[in-house]
């Protein structure tokens, strides 16, 4: 066989592949495209009450009825810091259009550093303090930052684990698929 065959024979078997392990392997899945863990069965979030930022408790059933992306992080975490811009940009997009973003510190001992750091970055979201642990330890968070999505209906319908980029268009695409899911 000629190179030239041979080569346009492995470009048609690459392409086939791509194309049709795409396919196969749900690449249209906005989930997968995220690195969204699913869960085999979707179950409610476990409910907590923290103090945020501006010294107003809440408890997550609050925000029920809105897609939530809740976000375990730290101020002293690289990919934590480097994701927090993205989010911000995701949460400016779909605020007015039923989502939130719940952050959740993990150096909430430190509730100045958690100040500055979000003022700094101009973070509009909502952050709270989990000074004991407690809400860190219920979702078995092991590694920052470590997110989990939670639909309309308050289940959880996916695990982060690490950072990701917030503002992509997988990202969006994501967050719209959630919203217009019906509870």
């Amino acid at each position: 066989m000629e190179k030239r065959t041979v080569r346009t024979l492995l470009t048609v078997v690459l392409f086939s592949c791509l194309l049709f392990g795409n396919a196969l392997y749900g690449a249209e899945d906005p989930f997968a495209k995220m690195g969204v863990i699913r869960p085999k069965k979707r179950l409610i979030a476990p409910d907590f009450t923290l103090k945020g930022l501006d010294g107003i408790k809440k408890s997550l059933i609050d925000f029920r009825g809105k897609v939530i992306l809740l976000n375990f992080w730290a101020t002293w975490c690289p990919p934590c810091r480097q994701e927090m811009p993205d989010m911000e940009k995701l949460y400016r997009n779909f605020k007015d259009r039923g989502f939130v973003i719940i952050a959740v510190a993990a150096n909430a001992l430190s509730a100045k550093r958690v100040k500055s750091f979000v003022k700094k970055l101009g973070l509009t979201f909502p952050v709270f303090l989990d000074p004991d642990g407690h809400v860190r330890n219920n979702y078995e968070v092991m590694a920052m930052p470590m997110s989990y999505i939670i639909g309309k209906d308050g289940k959880i319908s996916g695990r982060i684990i690490g950072g990701r980029k917030w503002s992509s268009v997988e990202a969006n695409l994501l967050i719209k698929h959630l919203i217009k899911e019906r509870m």
